[in-house]
């Protein structure tokens, strides 16, 4: 199995380098069109390499969708936690009671009891 993932990860190595080497060209990314940009007379823009804008969107898309997410799973941690809060607490009272129970009995009587 470990073969089989260095396999995959080899891969994905391979076409990321076989993308970047085909998108070397130098691509202008500018914030606003054109046309909006005169409007404002701001036309914030820079030069990268293509591969670099492909990259960043893929690295950027999944940031977003784990943030996302993780966001969206909020309610069930919440629940989950929640849940074993409620367990820790009947677990302790399950010992207290245990305990009330077999107070001021013998062990070996105690333990005999709790097993049969």
């Amino acid at each position: 199995m470990r073969y089989i993932r260095y396999a995959c990860i080899a891969l994905f190595a391979v076409a990321l380098v076989s993308v970047a080497l085909a998108n070397r060209n130098i691509v202008t990314l500018q914030v606003l069109p054109v046309e909006i940009s005169g409007w404002f007379a701001v036309n914030p823009s820079i030069q990268l390499p293509l591969f670099i804008v492909i990259l960043g969107s893929i690295i950027v898309g999944l940031l977003v969708g784990f943030v996302w997410e993780w966001i969206r799973e909020h309610g069930h941690r919440a629940e989950a936690a929640r849940q074993a809060r409620e367990r820790r607490r009947l677990e302790r009272e399950v010992i207290r009671l245990k305990e009330e129970k077999h107070q001021g009995k013998d062990e070996v009587l105690a333990l005999l009891d709790e097993a049969g």
